[in-house]
């Protein structure tokens, strides 16, 4: 099925036919075109997931075709949804391309509603989507400032709000968004980009909160690299320097953490903010992480604190008069 043969209303969620139903696990990942986006859904795929790879760039079939070598560079703008959903149907998967654009509601809305259509199910949410601008505040235009906090903060907020009723009648959805621990040292020379970074753990942490009020077996968790990840962002500092590239880890440290938090116990993810490497090495006791350094035999440095603060409080159980602002 593609986008354009859609007839799914966004007034209401479309019901499927029964033949449209999946018998797999379904995994939408937003902002997969890429990088490790792009290994996330190859690898969610590769471990029983149909997988629908979301984000705004598509290749036209006629161009599919001429790509040599297949597929194409995962770091190059030749990779796209499109070619990241035929390298897993090639492999034997199962996978759709959706174009999305997240800092439009209703093009979530009807992303939510084609992955509907198609598959029926809604099981795993992967928010990867995000938008970059490394600079202090006097340097950082307000156009890029409004753009970050709309893919960033908007985009997770609509896609999750729009997938969870689905996320619900599963009875056990997870919900995986790509954004960083709280902690001050972030912010340094890179204050917009990380109003919306950590606005997006914000969300993590509160709507983790509202699973457990509503005793739910819903999760939802952050994740974020120990060791700087080889990607369409750090490729400008190795075409600089080939070698930076001893400073890098392969995407594949990100997805498997992320299948084993898909993995694990309630208890270890809902509203943790975690790092992959520390993910792995306590909950499933990895300790040799030298298969994912880019360069064989590197040691690429840590980027992440080992220590991070803890944001609870003692009260933290008194919640005081809590009005709900929809019921009033």
């Amino acid at each position: 099925m593609s986008p354009s043969s859609s007839s799914s209303s966004r007034k209401g969620t479309p019901s499927p036919s029964p033949s449209a139903r999946s018998l797999k696990p379904v995994a939408l990942v937003v902002g997969a075109s890429r990088g490790i986006g792009r290994q996330v859904a190859i690898d969610l795929a590769k471990n029983g997931y149909a997988v629908v790879v979301a984000a705004k760039s598509i290749t036209p079939i006629s161009v599919l075709t001429q790509i040599n070598p297949f597929p194409p560079d995962p770091k190059s703008n030749l990779s796209t949804i499109t070619t990241v959903a035929r390298e897993i149907q090639l492999m034997g998967g199962e996978a759709s391309a959706f174009p999305v654009d997240t800092t439009s509601y209703s093009s979530i809305q009807l992303l939510i509603n084609m992955t509907i259509q198609q598959y029926g199910r809604i099981d795993v949410v992967v928010y990867n989507s995000g938008a970059i601008w490394w600079g202090p505040v006097a340097t950082t235009p307000m156009k890029r400032f409004q753009l970050m906090q709309r893919v960033n903060v908007e985009g997770l907020y609509g896609v999750v709000q729009e997938a969870l009723p689905h996320l619900k009648r599963t009875g056990r959805g997870r919900i995986v968004v790509v954004c960083p621990p709280i902690y001050n040292r972030f912010f340094r020379g890179k204050t917009a980009y990380a109003i919306g970074k950590v606005g997006m753990s914000v969300f993590v942490q509160g709507l983790a909160m509202d699973f457990v009020r509503e005793g739910k077996d819903m999760g939802i968790v952050g994740i974020w690299p120990a060791v700087a990840i080889e990607s369409a962002a750090t490729e400008q500092f190795t075409k600089k320097d080939p070698m930076h590239a001893r400073e890098l880890r392969k995407p594949e440290i990100f997805s498997d953490a992320i299948l084993a938090m898909l993995e694990a116990p309630l208890g270890e993810i809902n509203g943790k903010l975690e790092l992959d490497e520390d993910f792995l090495r306590r909950v499933k006791g990895v300790q040799d992480f030298d298969k994912y350094s880019v360069v064989p035999g590197s040691r690429p440095r840590r980027i992440m604190p080992v220590i991070l603060p803890d944001l609870t409080v003692a009260e933290q159980d008194d919640e005081g008069m809590r009005a709900d602002s929809s019921k009033l």
